[in-house]
């Protein structure tokens, strides 16, 4: 019995040597962080942080070219703590902005890529109140690209994360046409017809969005404002 006994372990000094062997390699040991801004406005460009913008970034060195993520939080910004110190091609993508182009960066400790792009849409002079039994938004909308402006809309969600994806109340409007950046535009959503999910007394985020006809475009959004119902 002895002999099996001795023959495992020896096995099992083998092993943990073997995996120690393999795992042997420095960790992460820089940060990248960054904002989205408006070039124009020098605004933080608003996000959804479900099906909104992307950073692609590939780390110089290795064959395979492997192709990471980071995604974007609501206020636009990013951060990445765990990448190792290294050259990397960063691209966004499928945002909602116009394309830009890749850039190599050198990553070391705290590194800061800041991005100024140029947001299909801007959102703006928004107002979003409780009239009655109503919440109210008014606001304008100014493509900065000749398409046509897909949709708007106004959505209601218990988090700050509120956005299309986020929402548990909406009420939005179908435009498919070149916005009027002078007009005043209008969304409302009722109170009672929606106390399942809107209760009386408490406190929910309200955030107007629009929506460029562009491939892959996501929405652009004034920032969340909170209301007690």
């Amino acid at each position: 019995m002895k002999p099996i006994k001795l023959y495992i372990s020896a096995v099992l000094l083998t092993f943990a040597a073997s995996a120690c062997s393999i795992d042997n390699y420095p960790a992460p040991d820089s940060q990248l962080f960054g904002t989205f801004l408006d070039a124009e406005t020098n605004e933080p460009i608003e996000q959804d942080i479900i099906r909104g913008s992307t950073i692609e970034f590939i780390e110089h060195g290795y064959d395979s070219q492997t192709k990471q993520t980071m995604i974007l939080k609501n206020d636009g910004t990013y951060r990445n703590n765990l990448i190792f110190s290294n050259t990397y091609t960063i691209t966004p993508v499928r945002g909602n902005f116009v394309p830009t182009e890749p850039q190599e960066v050198t990553v070391k400790g705290e590194t800061q890529l800041d991005f100024k792009v140029q947001p299909y849409i801007r959102v703006k002079d928004v107002r979003i109140e409780k009239v009655g039994t109503k919440v109210v938004a008014t606001f304008k909308i100014q493509p900065t690209v000749i398409n046509n402006v897909k949709k708007i809309g106004l959505y209601a969600h218990p988090e700050p994360a509120v956005g299309e994806p986020i929402r548990t109340v909406l009420a939005d409007q179908e435009i498919n046409a070149v916005a009027d950046p002078n007009k005043v535009y209008t969304l409302e959503i009722d109170v009672p017809s929606n106390s399942s999910n809107l209760k009386t007394g408490s406190q929910y985020f309200f955030r107007v969005g629009a929506l460029i006809d562009a491939p892959e475009s996501k929405f652009n959004y004034a920032k969340a404002i909170r209301l007690t119902l």
